[in-house]
């Protein structure tokens, strides 16, 4: 007799054929699509079998390149479910973007030095002249600042927050990465278990991602009192030789700062997180095995890291070399860094404006450097994530900036989807990214709401030049009257506090698809649009814009279609501040249907404007 009660499973073999093997990205990507599908759905491998659901579990079988696992889905739409995650695996494998093993260059000609070389393999290319100084860490411990569950949640707003900097840059995937890898059941309890899920790495192709894992018990430690540091002894220059300790991805960017010319690693490859994070940076950097018997730590050492050498003793000849290969290189890099200030024009000579997307003060003035022309979106609710700012401390942060451009966007608080303040209690909502965020947040937080606003019309006050132009953008409006409710609570507020807001400018975010047939009447109320093309992606094709398993070509003829119709039914100022705007394969498309004002990255302004210049 056939038990139809007996619940079906379906099993399906898989393929690793990915160069880079079923790393820590692709399978981040992978379990997010399975949290989709409500069903049990494993993953057989080695002779273990892990829900499909465990980032750490999947990433400990060490499935490299050619190796096969068995996809196991039981449930009544098993066969369905199946073939979707069979789909999209394959689409994962043939999409994985593959950081390529850097070969070594042949060393010929002006890559010869006089003095005896250690070959090594390339991480990051570049040329650095230092004394070499190993890397040594100190723990100090100090009093609790807090739970271990509050940790987990300061170490996912950091995370979050250096994705939101640097999403225009390849390096932001490490950050949604560690995210999914965060959510794991290890992190939700004691610690031995991360080391416990660190070792079962150990031995494995992928025994370099135990960085990533110690990486984000680094972080957690560190808000509950437990850092360790690295300081240099002087001002000299130095290369650095990671050998007992271990070099974190949060670690990079720290050494970009110091007086940190060069990088030897005795260990790892050059797809690791490290690695990319060090290109990132521009830090040249080789892997250099059993290094430290062969360094005089004292003598001034040459590293070659577009040729793979290093040279522990080198000649005056060799430092000339070097020196002249320094300068060269920089020539080459300052070629698009000098031209940042000039007008930008296309070859038809149509002028482009370039402004800058910054969340503080110090990322205002990084932008300045770099060339912007403006800020174009001022993410305000970056002052407010740890603690809730006063009014002063707002007005201060925002009168700084106002000083330094004669043109600012700024966004009032965008709250709620994947951002939340740990001082405001929030009802779990099914679908955050459908409910309470953005403006829907201002009008029912209306105290936040007031005191955001009271400090910008202060800081507008304060300034020096009554010349600037000083917008305020609300985000998420879908209607009109959100707008105009908006815009009501701005004008009570000056008129109870007698503040002259006659010439700030209001507009909106245009990134939920209702505006977009309702610009007539908009265009009625408003004074500018700003496009957040990440957001109006995500509400197109019902894909969530943080989703690491789903996304949309940049270019897509849908989205490109949206965004010319409404550059042809507005007359109102436009410009797009989302991530779309600083991806150079879509400069031109933006700029062909009429879009003359981009608000990017502040790190990708220079090497987008010589991009323009060439259209």
């Amino acid at each position: 007799m056939i038990n139809f009660f007996k619940k079906k499973f379906i099993t399906t073999t898989l393929t690793i054929t990915s160069s880079n093997g079923f790393h820590l990205r692709p399978i981040a990507k992978f379990v997010n699509e399975v949290k989709k599908y409500d069903t049990n759905i494993t993953l057989l491998a080695h002779n273990k079998e892990t829900s499909a659901t465990q980032v750490p579990n999947i990433l400990a079988l060490s499935l490299e390149k050619g190796d096969t696992f068995v996809l196991k889905v039981q449930g009544k739409e098993a066969q369905q479910v199946s073939e979707e995650l069979s789909l999209f695996f394959q689409k994962l494998m043939n999409e994985d973007s593959i950081e390529k093993e850097i070969t070594e260059e042949v060393t010929q000609g002006n890559e010869a030095y006089e003095a005896k070389s250690i070959k090594g393999s390339v991480v990051s290319k570049g040329v650095a002249i230092g004394i070499p100084i190993n890397y040594v860490k100190e723990r100090t411990v100090l009093d609790n600042t807090c739970s271990l569950e509050e940790a987990l949640k300061q170490t996912a707003k950091d995370l979050e927050k250096l994705y939101e900097e640097n999403k225009n840059n390849k390096e932001a995937e490490i950050f949604l990465a560690h995210q999914s890898l965060l959510e794991a059941e290890i992190f939700q309890q004691e610690f031995h278990n991360i080391d416990q899920a660190i070792e079962e790495l150990r031995g494995g192709k992928f025994e370099s991602r135990m960085i990533d894992y110690q990486d984000l018990k680094k972080r957690i430690e560190s808000h509950m009192g437990i850092e360790e540091k690295f300081t240099l002894p002087n001002n000299q220059d130095y290369i650095l030789l990671i050998t007992q300790e271990e070099l974190f991805p949060s670690e990079v960017e720290a050494l970009s700062k110091l007086s940190i010319k060069g990088v030897i690693l005795s260990s790892g490859s050059s797809t690791s997180h490290v690695a990319i994070l060090l290109r990132s940076f521009q830090i040249p950097t080789i892997i250099i095995h059993n290094t430290m018997s062969q360094v005089n730590e004292d003598t001034l050492s040459l590293l070659d890291a577009s040729s793979a050498q290093f040279i522990a003793s080198p000649t005056q000849n060799d430092l000339q070399k070097a020196h002249s290969k320094i300068k060269t290189l920089k020539q080459k890099q300052y070629q698009t860094y000098k031209k940042r200030f000039e007008k930008l024009l296309t070859k038809d000579k149509n002028p482009i404006k370039i402004l800058a997307n910054i969340t503080n003060v110090p990322s205002a003035k990084e932008a300045q450097e770099l060339g912007a022309d403006g800020i174009g979106l001022f993410r305000t609710e970056f002052l407010f994530t740890e603690h809730k700012p006063t009014i002063q401390e707002q007005t201060q942060a925002y009168q700084e900036v106002f000083e330094l451009f004669d043109e600012v966007t700024i966004r009032t608080l965008d709250i709620g989807g994947d951002k939340s303040l740990p001082y405001i209690n929030m009802e779990k909502e099914e679908n955050p990214f459908l409910g309470i965020r953005g403006i829907r947040f201002s009008l029912q937080e209306k105290t936040l709401f007031k005191e955001q606003l009271l400090a910008i019309f202060q800081a507008v006050g304060s300034i020096s030049s009554n010349t600037k132009s000083i917008k305020i953008m609300f985000p998420m409006v879908s209607i009109t009257q959100e707008f105009i409710d908006a815009k009501n609570i701005a004008q009570e507020i000056a008129k109870e506090h007698n503040l002259d807001i006659s010439k700030i400018q209001f507009g909106i975010m245009i990134e939920v698809p209702s505006v977009i047939f309702a610009l007539k009447e908009f265009d009625k109320l408003v004074d500018f649009y700003s496009i957040g093309s990440n957001d109006l992606t995500q509400y197109l094709f019902a894909i969530e814009r943080t989703h690491s398993t789903l996304s949309v070509e940049p270019t897509s003829p849908i989205l490109i279609e949206a965004l010319t119709y409404i550059i042809k039914n507005t007359h109102k100022p436009l410009s797009i501040c989302g991530e779309l705007a600083g991806l150079e394969e879509a400069t031109l498309t933006l700029i062909s249907i009429g879009y003359k004002t981009l608000s990017i990255s502040s790190k990708s302004i220079p090497s987008l404007k010589e991009k323009i210049r060439d259209i």
